[in-house]
């Protein structure tokens, strides 16, 4: 018979009184301030069964004491670096547990940037160590079959987490996604010590409850601007989950590219993409979406039309008009210009190859499917052979039916559509109750959006794109140009801060029954002046502080007030290292003089 390594010792009672940093903030969070450590060989139970984890051999791990036919016969098969082979709650979690254990022992978190110069905040090793003894994982209810495609508001994501001063961890959770949250929660718990192999958490005993406050937590990424490998999109989906984000959005083709290959139209992304290389197969976007849902994030798709098409052209010139057409500025809000023609029988049988195609393939991943509908210009239309009008009552019904029919054909799939906010307002486009409708231009365009009885997704470009402030990527050349242009900033001027982000309430001004129908938001990364080299500075930590409004709330349930920078503050710094550590390039928010200080010291003087 084996014998496990002893799994706890004395426990150090240190009294070290740390920032409770979790991001995003838990609805109720209780600490205490003793010492428990992580040992590589906790055990591990889901619903009962054991969940063995495997260390890499770099961690020394040995697993002694227990019987070994008992523990085969019990144990949930588990190795370190466990990736799914199928989308069921018990490989989720099983993938999820793995993750959670890689994160904390492989990061290497001293925290030492969280602390003043010489301070000591680490545990005294030489009191001993009480070991956490179990981490029971409970999962209370059946995962049913939309839970790795919900619709927003499907599946229940909260969870409840415990650990005792004795050292067991018990995560309570209705669904398996529920149980993904909480052990992101459980991560963030712990901390490296600077000896070497110990890990702590300095809280127990612990106690949190927790669910999200909106349903859609998102991103909204731009793939056509410029291109983002596969590789990118995926280390974009690991850091929403930490964020607890859980809808990537990729507006995945536009008149600058098209790179998503389709099979049935292979000719559109042989002419549209910007290099033969920059393209999505369908293998990639299975890729893509699967790794989403292993974690937790949906990712769904938007071909944006019938304006921002105009790539279409290089492949299929009869059925766009006005592509590129100069001075751009007079049919569209940016080169090249080009949209579908809003008359033409042509224009509907390529849509409907192209749906054919590609819906059934997003289906089984994704509940929803964007089908664009912003900046439309009217102009567009005096250049097409079948109309020769700008008048909104000649294009009105011509672009109702365009999106009666590709939201039939969304619906047919089995998706709901989704569509920007000009359709219904500014077009005046009446649409079935299900379709749901992203914000974009702020003011007023919640409201009237619920006014109509539509759901809504907030993307406020006033707090919510990131990619404003960034200056101008047209060229002014000498003269009135340059004039005009100096100092050549963007239309959305200025930069969107992690405070200003932080700010902004979806909610705010909505009666309640309005606010009903807001399911979230979605922090834009348009790509202009955005790729590959830049991706994650610019989106991270910003894209967190979007991510605690929309799961957290504005309101601290502790202090009926919106929260505070000052509290968020350190714990966005400290999140802000455990995604660096991980191997995401997030840009700091402070200097290191303030992360290592108390929050008054880089308070604004009142």
């Amino acid at each position: 018979m084996l014998s496990l390594l002893p799994s706890f010792l004395c426990l150090a009672v240190i009294a070290l009184h740390p920032v409770a940093a979790i991001w995003p903030a838990p609805q109720s969070f209780t600490k205490g301030s003793q010492v428990l450590y992580l040992h590589q060989n906790i055990r591990i139970t889901y619903n009962g069964a054991f969940v063995r984890w495997s260390s890499s051999r770099e961690h020394g791990c040995l697993a002694e004491d227990l019987d070994t036919e008992y523990w085969m016969s019990q144990q949930v098969p588990y190795t370190y670096g466990y990736s799914p082979s199928s989308l069921t709650s018990k490989e989720v979690v099983q993938a999820a547990v793995s993750r959670t254990l890689a994160g904390i022992f492989n990061s290497k978190f001293v925290p030492w940037q969280m602390h003043k110069p010489g301070s000591k905040f680490e545990p005294d090793l030489a009191q001993g160590q009480k070991w956490l003894q179990t981490l029971q994982i409970v999962q209370t209810g059946e995962d049913q079959p939309s839970a790795f495609k919900p619709l927003a508001g499907e599946v229940d994501e909260s969870y409840n987490l415990t650990v005792s001063a004795e050292g067991d961890v018990q995560l309570t959770a209705v669904s398996s996604i529920g149980v993904l949250r909480g052990l992101e929660t459980f991560s963030q718990l712990f901390y490296q010590h600077s000896a070497g192999t110990f890990w702590y958490t300095p809280y127990a005993p612990v106690a949190i409850q927790d669910a999200p406050k909106f349903p859609h937590r998102g991103i909204m990424l731009d793939t056509a601007r410029h291109f983002f490998p596969v590789d990118d999109i995926l280390r974009t989906i690991d850091a929403m989950s930490w964020n607890k984000m859980n809808r990537l959005h990729v507006h995945v083709t536009d008149s600058q590219s098209w790179p998503l290959v389709i099979p049935a139209l292979p000719e559109v992304s042989e002419k549209g993409a910007h290099h033969p290389s920059l393209t999505y197969s369908p293998q990639d976007v299975q890729r893509i979406q699967t790794y989403g849902a292993q974690r937790g994030v949906e990712v769904y798709f938007e071909i944006d039309m019938p304006g921002h098409i105009g790539v279409v052209s290089l492949s299929h010139p009869e059925l766009i008009v006005a592509y590129n057409e100069q001075p751009y500025y007079w049919w569209c809000a940016q080169p090249p210009c080009g949209a579908f023609k809003l008359n033409n029988t042509g224009v509907d049988a390529f849509l409907k190859t192209l749906f054919d195609d590609l819906l059934p393939r997003l289906a089984p991943y994704s509940a929803y499917f964007h089908t664009g509908g912003d900046e439309l210009n009217k102009n567009d239309s005096m250049l097409d052979e079948g109309i020769r009008s700008n008048d909104s009552a000649v294009l009105q019904p011509l672009l109702q039916k365009f999106i009666d029919t590709q939201h039939a054909r969304v619906r047919a799939a089995g998706l709901t559509p989704m569509t920007w906010e000009e359709i219904p307002l500014d077009w005046n486009v009446t649409m079935d109750k299900d379709t749901v409708v992203q914000t974009w231009l702020g003011g007023e365009s919640v409201k009237k959006v619920t006014e109509l009885g539509h759901k809504v997704i907030d993307s406020n470009y006033n707090f919510w794109y990131l990619d404003c402030g960034r200056g101008q990527w047209l060229s002014f050349d000498n003269g009135a140009a340059y004039v005009i242009g100096y100092p050549f900033n963007d239309w959305c001027n200025p930069v969107k801060n992690w405070k200003l982000i932080y700010s902004h309430d979806p909610t705010a001004g909505l009666t309640e029954e309005q606010a009903k129908l807001v399911l979230g938001g979605e922090v834009a990364v348009w790509s202009e002046t955005i790729d590959p080299a830049n991706l994650d500075t610019l989106v991270w930590p910003r894209a967190s502080a979007a991510g605690e409004v929309l799961w957290s709330g504005r309101i601290d349930p502790a202090t009926g007030q919106n929260r505070s920078q000052m509290e968020a503050t350190p714990r966005l710094n400290e999140f802000r290292e455990r995604m660096v550590l991980n191997g995401v390039r997030a840009s700091p928010i402070q200097m290191m003089f303030c992360t290592q200080g108390s929050p008054k010291e880089c308070e604004y003087p009142a």
